[in-house]
């Protein structure tokens, strides 16, 4: 994200993420991470827009990156917290501190799923929360996110 005039915007994708297409596919899609990305990154062809993607499984790498965020001139953060949605306060704290819009992504309907699940520790957070779209919430997300900016 070197362009000082473009319009970055940050996806973060949490743990097992890495797994989709493959794991329970009957919640979560056939879509690869390897393919949101793809199709995300079409939308951005010929904009201002400049995309970076980090994918962690650790807590810590995520949190690290959120913050970073803070001097690599990103200036929006789509963010799938996945199981993290639920227990992250350190990764809340993290997007809470650096001060950027951020939209909450998820693929299945959290609210629609098991009690637990539908607790966020970011939605009061966040600019919006998507929730049971599949892949095409990171789309609506971005699209939101390019307007914004």
């Amino acid at each position: 994200m070197e362009n000082a005039n473009a319009k970055n915007i940050l996806i973060i994708h949490g743990p097992n993420l890495n797994l989709l297409g493959i794991r329970e596919p009957q919640i979560y899609g056939g879509n690869t991470l390897q393919d949101i990305n793809r199709n995300l990154s079409k939308l951005t062809e010929n904009t201002d827009v400049r995309l970076g993607f980090f994918q962690s499984n650790a807590e810590s790498a995520l949190i690290d990156r959120v913050q970073q965020t803070m001097h690599d001139r990103t200036n929006f953060i789509i963010i799938n917290p996945a199981a993290y949605t639920h227990t992250s306060i350190a990764l809340r704290d993290a997007l809470a501190a650096v001060k950027l819009p951020f939209i909450e992504v998820h693929l299945s309907n959290i609210y629609s799923r098991e009690s637990f699940r539908q607790q966020s520790y970011f939605s009061d957070l966040a600019i919006g929360v998507i929730s049971g779209l599949g892949a095409k919430g990171y789309e609506l997300a971005l699209r939101y996110a390019m307007a914004s900016l």
